[in-house]
């Protein structure tokens, strides 16, 4: 019996071994240098975000990309969290076909660049590294498509998987530093074409026309712009199943900055229907004097990228 026992439980080692081994590809090996990696790739990410020296932040940034693509590499590193790398935000679609790894370098008080890359859920390396042009871009935000050549650049800190519809796309919650007396927000759309290309922007907002109740208007992706001294909610609610964000009103500005918009106390939004977002105008009937928000994301310069604080 004891005997029998002990096979049984020989069994079971393998078999929970077996499992791992699927649910975790990476060989031992190989998840040792990725750990070394993301050791000096902290120290990188660090530099990037708290060296006082702009000279330094940049060198730092420059040095980080070819680090990170040579991690990247490695097999199966889709399946390697980084979960130290606090400087990187790495959001995970929910059916696992990408993650989407995007950082901030600080220029000065009025410029932000954004970094970052798609790698998608295959053994060997598929990258699509995202270049920031948002500094040339003077067209109407809400209505433009990019592709990752000329993508307007932000932190992404939710992806949101919508499989509705006649094709599935995945709702970006993005924040941007912007410029000093400045913040946005975007809700931007991700989707894939036939040939596996990604591009951002799918008119998948809808609003109400007035002028014309028969057909409504449309928007590739939600742009909010607020006072760089205001905490703005924007994101998906699990538990009332749309999109939510504050109302934004505008105000007389201070120190000069002129009229700049914050939240008056009610709240927006959009739910999902047959595949596309429709407007909400009115979340609650109420003014609410706070809802529940998460932290903010990178409104306070002693946060780290995903706006959790020091120790």
């Amino acid at each position: 019996m004891t005997r029998l026992l002990y096979i049984a439980a020989l069994l079971c080692l393998g078999a929970i071994g077996r499992a791992q081994s699927i649910d975790n590809p990476i060989t031992p090996e190989d998840w040792a240098f990725l750990e070394t990696m993301e050791d000096s790739l902290g120290v990188l990410g660090y530099a990037i975000v708290n060296d006082s020296v702009p000279e330094n932040r940049f060198g730092s940034v420059y040095a980080f990309i070819p680090m990170l693509v040579r991690a990247l590499r490695t097999p199966n590193s889709f399946h390697y969290p980084f979960a130290q790398l606090n400087t990187v935000s790495i959001q995970y679609a929910a059916d696992s076909t990408f993650r989407i790894l995007t950082w901030q370098l600080f220029v000065d008080r009025d410029d932000y660049r954004y970094f970052g890359a798609i790698q998608m859920n295959t053994p060997e390396l598929k990258l699509f590294p995202l270049r920031d042009r948002s500094d040339s871009f003077s067209g109407n935000l809400e209505e433009a498509r990019f592709t990752p050549e000329d993508w307007y650049g932000a932190i992404y800190y939710k992806v949101y998987t919508v499989t509705d519809g006649p094709q599935p796309h995945y709702l970006l919650f993005g924040f941007d530093g912007y410029s000093f007396l400045r913040k946005r927000k975007y809700i931007d759309v991700l989707t894939f074409d036939e040939a596996g290309q990604p591009h951002f922007g799918a008119p998948v907002f809808v609003f109400p026309n007035p002028d014309s109740p028969r057909y409504p208007t449309t928007r590739n992706r939600i742009v909010l712009e607020y006072s760089a001294e205001a905490s703005v909610r924007c994101n998906y609610d699990e538990a009332l199943g749309i999109i939510i964000y504050d109302h934004l009103m505008t105000v007389s500005g201070n120190y000069g900055e002129g009229p700049t918009n914050i939240p008056d106390g009610t709240y927006e939004g959009f739910e999902l229907k047959d595949g596309r977002w429709q407007y909400i105008e009115k979340v609650f009937h109420e003014v609410m004097d706070e809802a529940p928000r998460p932290e903010p994301i990178l409104d306070v310069r002693t946060r780290d990228i995903m706006g959790r604080g020091g120790s």
